[in-house]
């Protein structure tokens, strides 16, 4: 997971995202929503992928739990 952590760190830190799903039963996120990739860090087992998002929200995304796409 430490490869796969550093690539992640490299690939999407700074760069601006678009949620298509996620599985927090409690965020106010909706599909569609845009913002960016602050930081990437391990937590427990899971990969999390922390976002400022547009709507002032900076809630963080699970690597291969939510879904999300990389914007150009």
């Amino acid at each position: 997971m430490t490869l796969l952590l550093e690539d992640l760190k490299h690939s999407y830190v700074g760069r601006r995202i678009q949620l298509v799903q996620t599985v927090d039963p409690y965020t106010n996120l909706k599909a569609g929503d845009k913002g960016t990739v602050t930081y990437v860090s391990k937590i427990l087992d899971d990969i999390s992928i922390g976002v400022k998002w547009d709507t002032g929200s900076s809630m963080s995304l699970i690597y291969g739990k939510d879904d999300f796409k990389i914007l150009d």
